[in-house]
């Protein structure tokens, strides 16, 4: 329930949510950066206004009230990925206690959504541009520890995007603009850094479990989880055969055959060539071969059948399977067709089907787990790391210049490609790619790429970049042209002296 002295804050935050989704419905128009920068700062605003309500004594804390009181209930968020990714709720007092109500509610969504915003205009470099990312990698991470299915090169891509986005907030040129306040500007980088923490706290713990296996085991684990992949993939088809896994069906029954008497797997010593067992990781191996031929019977038992999540999970299943068909196309295509605003429906609706799971499993309505837990949970899964790839392929440029980005990359492409067949080329063969690039440069104005309200947009220094690439480019090839006909001319000559010289 929302304090009657909170519900002014919970109105105007409602209003700004509608500004952004009206926002991004908008798609007559390309998105101008002022106007999200303008809802960013009045966001500030109420969030400063939040924060002198629930801490009176400290009403200057402002943003960073919310940072600094949000990592208390960081452990609890982390520890059931069935829970929403809120934005950290402020300080608790003696009147208010630490719970999350609508306004939290409410505020995460504005979060999310200005963030996928900041991508969108080209600010993929700025804090606020984030805080999207650290929420959907927490929703993975979370679920890489539900299900201890996970090698050291699962985690290696969040230890590297971490660092990026750790540079990202403690760089971030926010703390420039001077129309913000420098201590709205600091809570900011300190709820980003604050959501960042959390998930450099799930990595740490999920790395340090690896720890507990034995360096001779490594290699059989990620075998192991490599297969069970690769079965849940199969199990998620819509009619599986008991034939798509025979292969995998031998390579696991040659790991059980591997085995000592004792059921313990088996390594060799380099030295004295002698058979031992590892001490550290054995019953995770051994789980991982038993939940792989589990797999194997579940497939083997539908052979053929339709239903792949039978009951009241058939409608989750089919609903999964349309979401991740959407972002497995907009992955191929985003360069074209993504408004990053858009995967906003889609972690709305991968949160909900993940909030309806009761203590990790989905149920019926008597609470009762059916069958098809697997395939569910991959298929949640594997949206959420598309719509995370998508986040963390979004570059630097806003989407007025979108286009013209495409089009250079475009000719760039096709330049190289061009030029790996050798020479010589006529004008007339790089005629098209210099109108092209001709017709680029001429959208410029005192060497800036400008947009409709004569703004300077997100991304002059990749396109610039690009665009110079082409030309030199061409002028390479040219050079090898001239180079070509220079060669003939003297070719031709020297056969022509010779001639003479017969003739004479």
């Amino acid at each position: 329930m929302v304090p009657a002295e909170e519900l002014p804050v919970l109105e105007s935050l409602v209003h700004i949510r509608n500004r952004l989704t009206k926002l991004k419905k908008d798609r007559t128009e390309y998105i101008r950066a002022r106007d999200v920068l303008d809802i960013y700062k009045a966001l500030l605003n109420e969030v400063d206004r939040l924060n002198g309500i629930r801490s009176p004594s400290t009403p200057s804390a402002s943003t960073s009230t919310v940072a600094s009181n949000g990592a208390a209930t960081s452990e609890a968020d982390a520890s059931s990925s069935s829970s929403a990714t809120p934005a950290p709720p402020p300080a608790a007092t003696d009147a208010q206690p630490a719970e999350e109500n609508r306004v939290d509610t409410i505020l995460n969504d504005v979060f999310q959504l200005l963030s996928l915003f900041f991508l969108r205009i080209g600010k993929a470099r700025e804090s606020p541009a984030t805080f999207c990312q650290l929420a959907t990698m927490k929703r993975l991470l979370m679920h890489l520890k539900e299900s201890g299915i996970y090698t050291e090169g699962d985690l290696k891509p969040f230890q590297h995007r971490l660092a990026e986005l750790k540079e990202i907030i403690d760089n971030s040129s926010y703390g420039h603009d001077e129309d913000v306040e420098d201590d709205k500007q600091a809570g900011m980088t300190k709820l980003m850094l604050t959501k960042w923490g959390q998930c450099d706290r799930l990595l740490a713990k999920l790395s340090s479990s690896l720890v507990r296996l034995s360096p001779e085991l490594v290699p059989l684990q990620q075998r192991l989880i490599i297969l069970r992949r690769s079965l849940a993939g199969i199990a998620s088809r819509v009619r599986p055969l008991a034939s798509d896994i025979a292969n995998i069906l031998t390579e696991l029954r040659a790991i059980e055959d591997r085995r000592s008497s004792t059921g313990k797997f088996l390594a060799v010593n380099e030295e004295t060539g002698e058979e031992y067992e590892p001490p550290l990781g054995q019953e995770l191996c051994a789980g991982l071969l038993e939940d792989n031929f589990d797999i194997c019977q579940e497939i083997q038992a539908r052979d053929g059948a339709e239903d792949v999540a039978r009951g009241p999970l058939q409608p989750i299943y089919d609903r999964l399977s349309e979401l991740r068909a959407q972002l497995e196309r907009l992955v191929l295509t985003h360069r074209w067709t993504l408004r990053e605003t858009d995967l906003y429906n889609y972690q709305m609706a991968l949160q909900e089907i993940d909030n309806m799971r009761v203590d990790g499993k989905f149920t019926d309505s008597e609470g009762n787990r059916p069958e098809g837990q697997l395939v569910l949970l991959y298929l949640l899964r594997r949206c959420y790391g598309l719509c995370y790839r998508l986040m963390a392929s979004s570059e630097p440029i806003s989407e007025e210049l979108q286009p013209i980005s495409n089009k250079l990359a475009t000719i760039k492409r096709c330049l190289i490609e061009v030029s790996k067949y050798g020479g010589p080329y006529s004008p007339r063969d790089l005629y098209p790619y210099q109108m092209a690039l001709a017709q680029i440069d001429d959208l410029r104005k005192d060497g800036k790429f400008e947009g409709r309200d004569g703004s300077i947009p997100e991304g002059q220094g990749i396109l610039n970049a690009l665009l110079s690439e082409a030309h030199e480019i061409v002028s390479v090839m040219q050079e090898e042209s001239s180079m070509a006909e220079e060669k003939e001319e003297r070719e031709k000559k020297k056969a022509a002296g010779g001639a003479e010289e017969a003739g004479q």
